[in-house]
């Protein structure tokens, strides 16, 4: 194995260059995306008349995406992965161009679910290139690149999506996006080569009990995040059962034991998608709030988002280099959730009490330092916990477990937000904070039932993994 026996070969040398500037670019792009949806929506929200549906805006593509990972994970461990990204990426373009060139706000959410089911697949075929493609000593590094490919755009992406839409028109921001993205998915192309299909011994059947389960969890969470937009009874009923219907649809999606946190895998997706509901569900607001209350610019709003991504990736970083020994599982997303409720807390106050608006962007920057050091770690942990062969339904419900969790704790704040009468609304934003805030004191109790880590699995000759013994 030469250097990569011993440890010397990182993600830049050699045969993994190609691969992780290809997939470093790509989550690149979703980042800008991420970031210049949350600066611009309040101006598209207002240019399309919808404002009622500003959560959804931010739902649809999260709950479109879990049909998606689904089939791509199934598809992928069939497959091998190659035909999953060529879809998968032609989905993404043609929903990013629909919304481009939207002019109502029903064109824009359809091309977000276009956009999310694409998106959503694309994800799954990323951790199932870094399980197969890295040795398992460069898992790390690997996320915490993809952490670090959120720094330029947290620097530039909502500033620049702020001054195109205040020059121009928020329609181009959306074409910039394209074009990158086209250029970003070239370069993973030539590592898309090296996905083999499974043996077929190992190669899974068709799931289609399991994407039906998607496409009704993609339902229910739908239905919860219009559920603000209904009448008083009809707003109810669409509560209770878009709860009750994401419950059961997810529960066939995701490691057995999720909801009541096994240990192993299970507590790990648990705790991803927990934290995913709580800031993300809270993120889609902070900017709102600068704007609505402090009278910022959509440029100046995005300072939050900018800061946070920088110490999210600092601290992916971070992770990377102090290694498991120093930085226990338990440690990180103990330390994590700290960092974050920090934030919601810090938000809560300037909400509630009309601090300055530089206060939230401080404590936004610490809750990015937390989820800097979560994700990471739940990533590795869920490759940790699985084999070859079933590593694509891990990935998915890792990620499905992060759609969902952000588009549930979207469709909460959204609920609320509206009804306590939104912008104008005297306690609108501080519910917001004050729910989220709860959602992270559950996933500290999701922490406590994580359970033993597997040891880091010994590498193969063609750099891949054993998969050592995942209970736990």
């Amino acid at each position: 194995m030469g250097d990569e026996a011993t440890g010397r070969t990182g993600i830049l040398s050699g045969r993994y260059a190609l691969a992780t500037v290809g997939m470093v670019a790509i989550v690149g792009v979703a980042a800008f995306q991420n970031l210049a949806m949350t600066t611009v929506m309040p101006e598209i929200s207002r240019d399309l008349d919808g404002e009622t549906l500003y959560a959804l805006a931010f739902a649809a593509p999260l709950a479109a995406g879990v049909p998606g990972m689904v089939l791509a994970g199934n598809w992928t461990d069939r497959a091998g992965g190659r035909v999953v990204a060529w879809v998968s990426a032609a989905l993404f373009a043609l929903g990013t161009a629909v919304v481009m060139l939207a002019p109502t706000m029903e064109v824009f959410l359809a091309g977000r679910l276009v956009e999310g089911f694409g998106a959503g697949a694309i994800d799954v075929v990323l951790y199932v290139l870094v399980a197969r493609i890295f040795p398992a000593e460069l898992h790390g590094p690997v996320f915490a690149g993809f952490a670090a490919a959120w720094v330029v755009p947290a620097l530039v992406g909502p500033a620049l999506a702020g001054i195109v839409t205040d020059v121009w028109d928020w329609h181009w921001v959306f074409a910039g996006a394209l074009g990158v993205a086209v250029v970003s998915f070239a370069l993973l192309v030539p590592t898309l080569r090296r996905l083999r299909p499974p043996a077929d011994a190992v190669r899974p059947p068709w799931q289609r009990v399991r994407i039906g389960w998607s496409i009704g969890a993609a339902a229910a969470i739908l239905l919860l995040n219009v559920a603000a937009d209904l009448g008083s009874w009809a707003r109810i009923v669409a509560v209770v059962v878009g709860l009750v219907g994401t419950w059961a649809a997810l529960r066939p999606l995701l490691p057995a034991g999720t909801f009541r946190a096994a240990p192993g895998l299970s507590s790990v997706v648990l705790v991803r998608g927990l934290v995913a509901a709580a800031f993300f569900g809270s993120e889609a607001y902070v900017p709102y709030l600068l704007q609505a209350r402090h009278g910022l610019s959509a440029s100046a709003a995005g300072l939050a988002l900018t800061v946070a991504a920088l110490s999210w990736a600092a601290a992916s970083w971070l992770h990377g280099r102090l290694g498991e020994r120093r930085l226990t599982a338990a440690r990180t997303f103990g330390g994590g959730l700290v960092l974050v409720l920090v934030s919601l807390l810090t938000a809560l106050a300037v909400a509630t009490l009309d601090l300055p608006w530089w206060v939230l962007v401080v404590g936004w920057f610490v809750g990015g330092a937390g989820m800097g050091g979560i994700y990471p770690r739940a990533s590795m942990l869920t490759l940790r916990f699985s084999g070859e062969g079933d590593d694509g339904f891990a990935s998915s419900a890792l990620t499905i477990a992060d759609a969902s969790g952000s588009v549930v704790g979207l469709a909460v704040t959204g609920l609320l937000f509206v009804g306590a009468g939104g912008a104008d609304g005297a306690w609108s934003f501080p519910l917001v904070f004050v729910a989220m805030t709860g959602i992270a004191l559950v996933a500290t109790v999701a922490v406590r039932r994580l359970g033993p880590v597997p040891a880091v699995p010994s590498t193969t000759a063609t750099g891949g993994t054993v998969s050592a013994a995942a209970g736990g």
